[in-house]
Formats: C-alpha cells, structure tokens, sequence
C-alpha cells in the first residue's frame, strides 16, 4: 500500500504552487464593489443645520449658607435664625431666579434628626440644589 495523491493512475510529482484563481477572482470582485461604492461616499447631502451659540453663562445663582449648631440654633448666612421663620425663608429662596445653592453647614454634635428636618423642609420649599460643607479635622501631626 503506497501513499500518494488523488491521482493514483498519474506518475506526475505532486504540485508545491499556489493556486492562484481564487485569490485573483475575490481580488476582481472587490475591486468591483469599491469601484462602485467609491463614487456614492463622496456624494453630500446639503443639510440647513441650526447655529448654536458657546457663550458661557455669566450669571452664577446666589449661595445661602444654612448652619446648625449642637444646640440645635440655625443661622442664615451666619445671622441668627428662629425655627418658626425657616420655611418662609426657604420659600422666597426657592422662588428667586436663578434659585439659589443651599449649603448646609452642620456642627460635630448637632443631632440627625434635626439636620434631616431642616432638609425636608427646603425639599418641601422646592430648593432643588443642595450641598454639606464640612470641615476637615486637622492631622495629629499638625497639633
């Protein structure tokens, strides 16, 4: 038993070119679809589009600083507050333009609840932006 080729019948040696048909058929058909496609991406569309302008926006909204100590007292832009006039001050906040940022500021003791009150108390006013500021303690090193 001999191992051969296909051809068991021909005394030919066996082949070591490359067929080369096929990669010169795709080569054609490629070339075919880019001859035609190429003209079709340099065809435009002409499209009115609007005009945006960059301008940046000049006017930066009014920050009001809301404070609690660990009492429990409230201070409005650092001027003491009574309890009872803290809605209607959230209020007229919330109706000016453009609303102001509420930052509030709270003690190390101040208790949560009265935090988490003042808060649903400028949610219910409509404040819609709102932030904490705290303030970092100093590193053992520094003492």
């Amino acid at each position: 038993m001999a191992f051969g080729g296909f051809s068991q019948g021909d005394n030919r040696p066996p082949q070591s070119d490359i067929n080369m048909v096929p990669l010169i058929d795709v080569m054609l058909v490629l070339l075919i679809v880019f001859m035609i496609t190429a003209p079709l991406l340099t065809h435009s569309v002409k499209i009115d589009l609007p005009q945006a302008s960059s301008e940046p926006t000049t006017e930066k909204p009014e920050t009001v600083t809301l404070a609690l100590d660990g009492s429990g007292r409230l201070f409005w832009n650092d001027q003491p507050l009574e309890d009872a006039a803290l809605p209607e001050r959230l209020a007229r906040a919330a109706e000016a333009t453009p609303q102001p940022e509420l930052h509030l500021r709270a003690d190390r003791d101040t208790r949560y609840q009265k935090l988490a009150e003042v808060m649903a108390l400028a949610r219910e006013a409509g404040i819609e932006k709102m932030g904490f500021i705290t303030v970092p303690q100093a590193s053992p090193a520094a003492r």
